[in-house]
């Protein structure tokens, strides 16, 4: 790579809500940007998150000067504790709440110690290698948001990720307009942008109109009031906080990671309670039910929320009932509608009243919709301009966006990021040179990368048709069938009502190891029988039950 010219590659984030994780690269020197974890589509069966694939990096960890993250959220910090010990544990700059909330992390998976983490805030630039970095404050669903400017021997790259023009944030703190226009005096290079709300014509509604939500509720609801949002959704909380202390309720902070964030917040000051707001759960029971606010985890239907235990009447301390007024403070991430969709109507059957969606205004987005990101775009001015954190229709739909404004750009100036493509960048210059493999890294359990694409697509199977096990016994000396065949199946037909198909199966087995004049094989080899009698039990079934359960051979050599 030719010294003046800066690199930049997704390594996740393209093409998706979720695994943000970018690399800058000049000379000699890397920089991380983001580094999140994506929730598991409906077909990743049994998989709990998915990871940036960091291949490209493996033999590059030395030249890795540090990770910039820009807020708290899970798919922005979430992959720091799988990944940082495989990218050789650099330096991890970012503001006060963010550290909090990854520290917390950090402690879990026992790595605290071994992370060097810099704290930075939203006003001061610091150096990383030969990056010459500038935080500036950015609105968004989480306090202490940054974007980045990163000076580089190449040219300025601005990183801008899950913002919008909040005037009235709830932390006080709208998004720096006036550092983004001092940024375009001196002609960003490369400007990286979320464009997950460009098909939302307008501005983005201000936090402040949840908050006269919640008022509205608190105000009439006439029993328990629970709210579920993210457990990082700190502002969220703050709101509902705000609405408890307004209407006199007092505030239990129901879910393990609900609590352990909160407490963050609330030590270093980011989330604000009266004395005697905030109770525990045995105090439940001292308050009336109109005096009773709950803000709890499970917006998104997770099976071990707060929220979903209580909709299937097993949680420890809180039993749904009528009266109760629940609020789901969230829109429901990509291939999670179903879960939640359950949960609601668990809920309603419990007598509670449910306040949902997008008309009740109990939510409203972080990210920035097409008047916003057009103000911006025409505020800064970079040279080149690469949308992501979004679909693929939405990367698209952003250029036509950014050359329509009639500002001076055409397709070659906003490049669409493919997962992995490498780009690179100079004044005057800007394409695509090449592209690193990347994939998915699925964490099942505690295991990172043991589960693979051919698991989850075995996984798939199985659940479509469920599979067969053909059992046989083979002796080796004559190659004649000595025992079975014997059919199981599991979770493709039930046996004792499907005889005929499975006297048939088995009868397909004895010919498949037959020779034609009906004389035993003379020769045996367990490998071409596992082939044999996987290729006619299959062939059979579908012809017989247009289905392809997984059919699993086990021969025993005797």
């Amino acid at each position: 790579m030719a010294k003046n010219r800066v690199r930049v590659l997704p390594l996740g984030g393209v093409g998706e809500v979720g695994r943000n994780m970018w690399v800058v690269e000049c000379g000699d020197e890397i920089v991380i940007l983001d580094c999140g974890v994506m929730f598991p589509d409906a077909d990743m069966l049994g998989v709990d998150l998915v990871l940036p694939d960091m291949s490209y990096l493996r033999e590059k960890t030395s030249k890795i000067k540090g990770i910039l993250l820009t807020h708290g959220h899970e798919d922005h910090i979430g992959a720091v504790p799988h990944l940082i010990a495989d990218l050789g544990f650099p330096p991890i700059f970012a503001t006060g709440l963010t550290h909090g909330l990854l520290g917390n992390k950090l402690k879990e998976h026992r790595l605290l110690d071994k992370v060097s983490q810099v704290v930075i805030t939203d006003s001061d630039s610091f150096t990383v290698g030969s990056f010459h970095v500038e935080p500036f404050h950015i609105a968004h669903s989480i306090p202490d948001a940054v974007g980045f400017a990163i000076s580089t021997p190449g040219g300025m790259v601005v990183y801008l990720t899950d913002w919008k023009l909040d005037h009235t944030p709830v932390d006080g703190k709208p998004t720096n307009l006036q550092k983004i226009s001092e940024l375009s005096q001196r002609k960003p290079l490369v400007l990286i942008t979320d464009c997950v709300r460009v098909e939302s014509k307008g501005y983005t509604p201000s936090e402040a109109t949840v908050g006269e939500a919640f008022d509205n509720i608190f105000a009439i609801a006439p029993g328990r009031i629970i709210m579920a949002t993210f457990a990082s959704n700190i502002s969220r909380v703050q709101q509902a906080i705000d609405s408890a202390e307004a209407y006199g309720r007092k505030v239990l902070l129901a879910g393990r990671s609900m609590e352990n964030n909160s407490r963050i917040a609330l030590e270093m000051g980011f989330l604000r309670a009266e004395a005697g707001t905030l109770i525990r759960p045995h105090e439940l029971n001292s308050y009336p039910d109109d005096q009773i606010a709950v803000v709890c985890t499970g917006s998104q239907g997770e099976p071990m929320a707060a929220l979903n235990r209580m909709a299937n009447r097993d949680h420890q301390h809180l039993k749904i009932k009528p009266g109760d007024t629940v609020v789901v403070s969230a829109t429901p991430i990509p291939g999670n509608e179903v879960s939640v969709s359950r949960v609601i109507n668990n809920l309603f059957k419990l007598g509670a009243d449910v306040i949902y969606g997008g008309d009740a205004r109990v939510h409203v987005s972080g990210h920035a919709a097409q008047e916003e990101l057009k103000l911006v775009l025409a505020l800064l001015r970079p040279e080149f301009v690469l949308p992501f954190h979004g679909d693929y229709r939405h990367m698209i739909i952003y250029r036509k966006m950014a050359v329509g404004m009639g500002i001076g750009y055409t397709n070659e100036n906003v490049l669409i990021p493919e997962p992995g493509g490498i780009m690179e960048f100079a004044p005057g210059f800007g394409k695509q040179i090449s592209k690193t493999p990347v994939g998915y890294i699925y964490v099942d359990g505690t295991t990172v990368g043991d589960v693979g694409n051919v698991v989850v697509r075995d996984r798939q199977m199985l659940a479509k048709d469920g599979m067969l096990i053909v059992v046989v016994g083979i002796d080796m000396s004559n190659g004649s069938l000595v025992s079975g065949p014997d059919v199981v199946s599991r979770g493709f037909v039930y046996m004792r009502q499907s005889q005929d198909l499975v006297e048939a199966t088995k009868d397909t087995v004895r010919a498949a190891l037959a020779q034609p004049n009906g004389d035993a094989l003379t020769s045996v080899d367990s490998a071409y029988v596992n082939r044999k009698i996987k290729e006619v039990v299959s062939e059979f079934l579908y012809r017989e039950t247009r289905r392809r359960p997984m059919v699993l051979p086990v021969v025993m050599e005797v």
